[in-house]
């Protein structure tokens, strides 16, 4: 059998494909994420969500169907289901925050932006809202914290789903010649800080990410 460590837990479906397929999988999750208080002061006009750890935690809050009338642009296929979903109404979605970057700078400038956030957020929509001057203010609604642990057994492969899961990985292990898989290209510009033996699937989704490891194993 293939030995491969998953950096999160898999739904049965996926860890199936994989078992049927002749891999061992180890699942640790490297990160967990928690919702956080938070009060909705200045919403705007237009909301912004980076993941779907802000939708899950922004639907706990005891006022959130107040936000369903106002329509959303989000980063990821992902997300976007999970609004929608939801009963809001998602204009937009990249799979990458610097192409929703371009999107906002060219369609958004005359709006007024809530941003609902994680700590461990990256600067790239900020920066673009300040630069545009787009009239923005950001709330943070969920904590992501590392959650390493020590690998001892060799493995084929890892999968990786985004930037934090690489530096979790990374505080208690070190890459070798394993093949890295990470989801999109910003996981990706992550890990290969660190490695060359890095592949991206066509679409930033997990199951993408599956096909992959069993192409690239098994061809």
């Amino acid at each position: 059998m293939i030995p491969i460590l998953s950096t999160k837990t898999l739904t049965e479906q996926q860890k199936k494909k994989l078992s049927e397929k002749g891999f061992l999988l180890t699942e640790i999750d490297f990160i967990q994420a928690h919702s956080t208080e938070f009060k909705l002061d200045n919403i705007g006009d237009l909301l912004l969500f980076t993941s779907q750890n802000a939708v899950r935690s922004v639907l706990q809050h005891p006022q959130v169907d107040s936000l369903k009338s106002i329509p959303c642009i989000c980063v990821g296929e992902k997300t976007a289901k999970l609004l929608s979903e939801n009963s809001w109404k998602v204009i937009h979605y990249e799979e990458y925050a610097s192409d929703l970057g371009d999107y906002i700078g060219q369609h958004c400038l005359k709006n007024r932006i809530t941003f609902f956030s994680g700590n461990l957020r990256r600067d790239i929509l900020p920066n673009v809202l300040k630069k545009t001057k787009i009239e923005h203010n950001e709330i943070q609604v969920y904590k992501t914290v590392l959650c390493s642990e020590r690998i001892n057994s060799p493995q084929k492969g890892i999968l990786f789903f985004s930037p934090s899961g690489v530096q979790s990985f990374l505080q208690k292990n070190s890459f070798s010649d394993e093949i890295v898989f990470c989801i999109g290209k910003t996981t990706a510009d992550e890990a290969l800080k660190h490695t060359k033996n890095c592949i991206i699937p066509e679409k930033t989704t997990i199951d993408s990410l599956i096909e992959c490891v069993i192409t690239h194993f098994l061809g």
